[in-house]
């Protein structure tokens, strides 16, 4: 039988077999643990542990035992610390085990700390900021580049590069992305534009109108796509002042798109509001109309 390929890349075994800094007492050995002599790895980039599903693994475990083994290091004379497992590990703990089998491993804390982020990477429930602070951890704190990351963890370096990426968004739009109210592909779109203003405008769309993808990236394009001016429109858009500008930037945030505006000496000008499709533009006119109705 042909063994089904992993599809988080190159298993964590293999990782930690391939570690210069991590050897093992007895690599073909499981071993079984004291809980009690455990303590916990201060290099989990993973804090927060759902506790429903933790309460489901461990009824599991009562059932069914420890069916992979934790990973764990010889601090000192029965004394441990987990490298990998910390759910199966503390789910053991809510079932009652008092002892673990567990692998054990001899490793520094460069090898812990990038272990750890490496396991966190792999794992299927994270969301997309999680996965890209723990690709930025591993540049900023084991000096990893992004083609060693690329290698430790088999993935691409442009798919590491869209991540890293994400974490250039505003706080709001992260917060969003870990909530689940936007896709990664919504957020590499947003990623494209450089105005964070513009770019919080977008998300809210996206939020209130329920926006796909391909919408968004329309109106990314559409915001990304230099305005062609005449002479003479250039020479109004250097000239104008302060307060119009503040004008165009204000009908920017409230239709949500792009707005020029020019003026020349005389005072006389335009007011150009571009659209993407007949939805767009259907957007825009309910807009006036609401502020139609208020005035």
């Amino acid at each position: 039988m042909i063994a089904k390929k992993s599809s988080l890349g190159r298993g964590l075994g293999a990782l930690i077999e391939n570690s210069e800094s991590v050897k093992s007492e007895d690599v073909a050995s499981i071993n079984e643990i004291e809980i009690r002599s455990i303590e916990i790895n201060p290099f989990q980039p993973r804090k927060t542990f759902d506790e429903d599903a933790l309460s489901e693994l461990a009824n599991s475990i009562k059932q069914l035992g420890i069916i992979q083994p934790i990973t764990v290091r010889k601090i000192e004379d029965n004394k441990y610390q987990l490298i990998t497992g910390e759910r199966r590990f503390r789910a053991s703990q809510m079932a009652g085990l008092t002892t673990i089998p567990a692998y054990i491993r001899l490793a520094d804390d460069q090898a812990m700390l990038e272990l750890a982020l490496v396991e966190n990477i792999q794992r299927e429930d994270l969301d997309a900021i999680e996965i890209a602070i723990s690709y930025q951890r591993l540049i900023d704190e084991c000096s990893l580049t992004q083609e060693d990351m690329s290698d430790r963890v088999g993935k691409k370096r442009s798919t590491i590069a869209n991540y890293l990426r994400l974490l250039r968004l505003p706080a709001e739009i992260q917060s969003g992305i870990r909530q689940r109210k936007i896709t990664m592909g919504h957020a590499r779109a947003l990623v494209n534009i450089e105005d964070s203003i513009q770019q919080l405008s977008i998300y809210h769309r996206v939020i209130e109108e329920g926006l796909s993808v391909r919408a968004i990236e329309d109106v990314v394009r559409q915001f990304n796509e230099p305005e062609e001016h005449s002479e003479t429109d250039k020479r109004s858009i250097r000239d104008l002042p302060s307060e119009f500008v503040n004008y165009r930037d204000s009908l920017r945030s409230q239709l949500k798109t792009r707005v020029q505006l020019s003026r020349n000496e005389k005072g006389a000008g335009k007011i150009v509001i571009p659209f993407a499709s007949e939805t767009e533009l259907i957007r825009i006119l309910e807009l006036f109309q609401k502020v139609e109705v208020q005035s």
